[in-house]
């Protein structure tokens, strides 16, 4: 039997605040979020390595906070007030790499600056999302470092086993897949530490899924895995830990 197209139907990723799971790793900033908009400062910045969440509680705060969104491309297009339009919230996602890639960093200081002061002068706010905290970036304009060194800072660690193990649960009951835990153990014993990598290896697992009509299972897992790493689970010994296709996982 011929395999199953799989239709290429994105999955709605769920921005809600109830979405985003809280863990010792991201509780504080989550907290900074909540707490808006009664933060300190004009600027908030959330920082942290990749896949930590940054910009998934971001774009939480965004939704709540009906803010503008800017990139490096309309900061450099649009003036600041127009980014702003009528509101007086705005959302910049990477904002260190933004001025850090940027092929004239004086322009883009300028601009964040004028930002940052249209955004004070409304009383608004601005959450700015890095890899770092802002003391680290290489900042030549006076104004704009003292300012951003002054904001209030948050920063969220790499998600743990107990996390990524949620996030993991999450995103299959997000698709309406029932997996078995031993199918949870075995991608979390083998994966990256990181929610882009749960994301996207829960799609790769539904594609499949689709494309086979086979069910969840650790078998299916370790191909989906052997995919893109060569084989190396392909003569692992899993321990019995769910080595049957029967009832290790089904489409809800």
């Amino acid at each position: 039997m011929p395999a199953q197209l799989p239709l290429d139907l994105p999955h709605r990723p769920a921005l809600g605040r109830e979405d985003f799971l809280v863990a010792e790793a991201n509780q504080t900033a989550v907290a900074w979020i909540d707490l808006w908009p009664s933060w300190p400062q004009p600027a908030l910045v959330l920082h942290g390595p990749a896949g930590s969440g940054k910009t998934h509680l971001a774009q939480v705060w965004r939704h709540t906070s009906a803010a503008a969104e800017a990139d490096a491309t309309r900061l450099l297009a649009a003036d600041p007030p127009d980014l702003l339009g009528d509101g007086t919230e705005l959302l910049l996602d990477d904002a260190d790499r933004v001025i850090a890639e940027a092929r004239d960093r004086a322009v883009v200081e300028r601009r964040l600056l004028h930002l940052y002061n249209v955004v004070r002068e409304r009383g608004g706010h601005l959450l700015l999302t890095a890899r770092s905290a802002p003391a680290r970036w290489e900042l030549a304009l006076p104004d704009l470092r003292s300012r951003l060194q002054a904001a209030t800072c948050a920063e969220l660690g790499a998600p743990d086993d107990q996390l990524i193990q949620a996030v993991l649960i999450k995103l299959f009951a997000d698709r309406q897949l029932r997996v078995a835990p031993e199918v949870v153990r075995f991608l979390l014993l083998r994966m990256e530490r990181s929610f882009a990598e749960a994301e996207r290896i829960v799609d790769a697992l539904d594609a499949a899924s689709l494309a086979e009509r086979k069910e969840i299972t650790v078998p299916l897992a370790r191909q989906v895995l052997n995919a893109d790493i060569g084989g190396r689970f392909a003569d692992e010994n899993d321990n019995g830990a769910g080595e049957s296709d029967d009832g290790s996982g089904d489409r809800g």
